[in-house]
Order: C-alpha cells, then structure tokens, then sequence
C-alpha cells in the first residue's frame, strides 16, 4: 500500500526556484535578448520580470516599415523596391514610424493600468522606448536602405555623428561581379593609379557626387530624427542607427552623445535633417578590385568626408582617428576593398554646407 508521504505532494519540489536567481544575473539574460519586442513578451511573464525589463542596458529595435507623414499604414513606402527612389524629395517628407503587434496585456511597471509597450500601430522609436529607463546601448534597424541605386550596383556609407558630422565614409561600385582572378589581369595591368580621363567625361565623376550627397542626406536625415531618443535617455552611451539592406550607418559614442547635449543642434533649410557642414573629401579610384571569396567590383570608389578644418590642420591624433574610422568601417570583403583603395592616388575635393 502506498505511503502518506508518496501520496502528498513534496512543499520542497513546489518551490519556485527561479525566484532564487539575483535580478543582477536575470538583467544579464535580458540584455542579451536585447530585442525590444522579446522584452515586451517576458514583461507579460510575471510582476517581477515588468519591473525589470525596463532597467535593460541593451536594446535593439527593428522597425518594420516606414509610412508617410500622413501616417496613413495602408499606404507604406516601398523602401525595398528595387527601383531607384527619388532621394532629395522623399528623405525630407519620411518620418520613422515602427509597425510592431499591439501588446494589450502587458502592463506599466510605473503602475496604472497602462500597456508597458504602447499600440504600436503608429508610434515612432521614442514612443516605443520611453518606459525604458536605463538604456545605454541601442541599436535601431530599418527596413531598407535610404538611397536607391541600380541593380549589380554596391553603395555602402558610415557616418559619426556629435551635434553635427564627424566623419563619414563611402564606399561605391559601379558592379559588383564574380569572376576568375585570371580574367582581370590584363586589365588591372593597363591601370597606373591614375583616374583615366574617361571618368570625368563619361559621367563617372557626376555619379560619385550624387552617391556623396545622397549618403550624406541619409545620414542627416536619420540624425535629426534621433534627437527625441537622445533626450529622453541621458544613459545612452552608444546609439547605432542601421538598416536590414547594410547599406548605411550612423553611429554616435559617449563623447558624440555628450557633444550633441552640449551643443545646439544646426537644422537645415528643410528642417527635416541636420545641417552637413562645409566639408573636404578625399575619393580614390580604381577601375577593378579583386575582391576574396571570388568577388569583384568594377569602378570601385572610396570618398572620406570630414568638416573643413577638422582634418587637414588638425591634430595628428585626430587624423589618425579619422583614419582608422575608415579603415574600420567596413566588414568582410568591403574592408578588403577599403584597404587597398586606401593605397590608391588621393584626390582633394571641397564641399560646400547644406
């Protein structure tokens, strides 16, 4: 006959022991998942993981398209069309806004009968992240890249950021392209470093300044929006605004952010954008790189950009800074591609604010 003993059962095996792991290391879990929508579920979990997600140091968020101003959600912008886009006049009309699920039953740890996470059907970034109390590490993800180009054609930028331009560098090919080592070589033998003068007069030049200033709008474009986040999270340390494409980064780092509190932050004409400030660019050339894994870009392109005055008659720790900001920009291949263009002749250009 079965015990009394068997028959109850064991308070010991009831216990919640999960209630015994610290909320330091229950934090450290959290800033792992770092996504904001993960948080939002494992705020609905229990009473004591509502009150914790919102001390999480890192946050990641991916909005999942970007509407009109009108903010009408049934009319979104195609960003992902392959179709070049008409970059000066939509960039200035784009707010950011993130089409998330609502999330009814998740409650505000400030009390009330709030949602933690609002009805995100159009709330912007700031919106989604204001419960959030101690972040010091973001990264915000957008559907697309901001600058249409044609298909084969390679468009990379990274820009720092303080309450203005920092640095920025681009890196472009006419094509992107597999082939034999073999086939290019006497191709890349005609090449003496120099631009051939068929880049100023078959549209080569042209393109590359369109490349520079769409880059550029982009990044002051995304700038300025961030402004909101920045003031409302005085934590924040490093903020990183990308895209799903990787076409285009803006990053901002301790000394940035702190910059961007103490300074005023300069508008453009448009008022949609931060200012780009009077800069000097460096472009180097070269018709064909070959690139690991097979790969190859033709007319490959590189252009460093840094406000006038800054970069020439500046320190020489500044500049090696500025430097190694471009020759750490770019991953994998790319960062192959940077390299050796770096080895290339330099030209100077100069650019006027806007």
């Amino acid at each position: 006959m079965q015990s009394n003993t068997r028959i109850h059962s064991d308070p010991y095996l009831s216990e919640d022991h999960f209630d015994q792991i610290p909320d330091s290391l229950v934090l450290l879990i959290f800033n792992k998942l770092a996504d904001v929508r993960s948080l939002g579920r494992c705020s609905a979990v229990s009473k004591r993981f509502n009150s914790l997600v919102p001390l999480v140091h890192d946050v990641y968020v991916r909005i999942d398209r970007v509407v009109t101003v009108d903010g009408d959600p049934n009319d979104p912008l195609n960003l992902s069309s392959p179709k070049p886009r008409n970059l000066l006049s939509q960039l200035l009309k784009l707010m950011l806004f993130t089409i998330l699920k609502p999330f009814h039953h998740l409650q505000n740890p400030n009390g009330g009968n709030k949602s933690f996470l609002p009805q995100l059907s159009h709330h912007s970034p700031a919106q989604v992240l204001k419960n959030f109390t101690d972040i010091r590490n973001l990264r915000i993800e957008l559907p697309a890249g901001d600058v249409g180009t044609e298909d084969g054609v390679l468009l990379k930028w990274k820009a720092e950021f303080g309450s203005t331009l920092q640095n920025c560098v681009i890196l472009g090919g006419t094509r992107m392209d597999r082939k034999p080592a073999s086939s290019n070589q006497e191709q890349s033998a005609e090449d003496n470093g120099s631009i051939p003068e068929s880049f100023y007069t078959n549209g080569g030049l042209k393109l590359r300044v369109v490349w520079t200033i769409s880059s550029l709008i982009a990044a002051s474009t995304r700038h300025y929006l961030l402004c909101q986040i920045i003031k409302d999270h005085p934590t924040l340390r490093s903020l990183v605004l990308t895209d799903a494409d990787g076409q285009g980064t803006l990053t901002m780092g301790l000394e940035q952010l702190r910059e961007f509190r103490e300074k005023p932050l300069a508008a453009s004409a448009s008022s949609s954008r931060t200012q780009v400030p009077a800069s000097n660019m460096k472009l180097r050339y070269a018709p064909y790189l070959e690139l690991p894994e097979g790969m190859g870009m033709q007319g490959a392109t590189l252009v460093a950009i840094k406000p006038a005055g800054e970069g020439s008659s500046g320190s020489n720790s500044s500049r090696k800074e500025a430097e190694a900001f471009v020759s750490g920009a770019f991953d994998g291949p790319f960062k192959v591609a940077v390299k050796a263009l770096l080895k290339r002749r330099t030209y100077l250009l100069e650019m006027n604010g806007f």
